[in-house]
């Protein structure tokens, strides 16, 4: 039997010494349960959105290596990390580390600009349908229309303000306020702003309606 070391300790204190050591394992442990989640969670936002790493590093100015090792759990996330990287993916940091719910149903939206365009999420988690408000600035009238894709999954738009110019298929229309259009994504389609000033929509989009668009082939091939 190893002897006992003599502390000189009030066996009182002695206990609550145990006790709060215990106590602060447990919370290392917790912290480590959380950032250890961290990773895959990053890996799984950047994928929902059809987002590649040499994007993501562009965007938020973290190293490719940096944000591999992160999504790998070979690197250990701070705060001047997940910050930007919340923006990027449009979520707040709470997501990140997947903190309890605080009961408050509000949503803080934290915009972000993918290809010129605004998006101001409307929707806390990710997964399922998302919700968005979007801003389109004006564009150069004589410019073409911008190649038509495909992918699966739905869109839903409905126009807030200004003229919203939507090709799908065969067909080429132009909505204004109030006026709302849902399809299929895997019918080729392509939405731009039609008019001189921003145009400003709801948009939902289903399961993988966020993804990667693949280009629509053309026709006679």
């Amino acid at each position: 039997m190893l002897p006992v070391r003599q502390t000189g300790l009030r066996p009182s204190l002695t206990k609550y010494v145990a006790e709060s050591a215990n106590e602060e394992m447990t919370d290392d442990d917790d912290l480590a349960s959380v950032l250890t989640a961290v990773g895959p969670r990053l890996r799984a936002l950047r994928k929902e959105r059809g987002t590649t790493l040499a994007q993501l590093s562009e965007t938020t100015g973290i190293s490719l290596s940096t944000l591999s090792r992160l999504e790998s759990g070979q690197r250990r996330p701070s705060l001047e990390l997940l910050l930007p990287l919340a923006r990027a993916h449009g979520v707040q940091l709470d997501e990140l580390v997947g903190a309890p719910p605080t009961g408050d149903p509000r949503i803080h939206p934290r915009p972000f600009t993918r290809n010129g365009r605004t998006f101001v999420p409307l929707t806390r988690h990710s997964g399922g349908a998302q919700a968005y408000k979007l801003i389109i600035p004006p564009g150069d009238p004589d410019d073409p229309l911008p190649e038509q894709r495909v992918h699966e999954g739905y869109d839903w738009l409905y126009v807030l303000s200004g003229r919203l110019r939507l090709a799908l298929g065969e067909h080429d229309l132009v909505l204004t306020a109030g006026e709302a259009a849902e399809f299929d994504t895997r019918t080729p389609h392509v939405f731009t702003n039609a008019g001189p000033q921003p145009v400003e929509l709801l948009c939902l989009f289903g399961p993988q309606g966020e993804r990667m668009h693949v280009r629509a082939r053309p026709k006679g091939r």
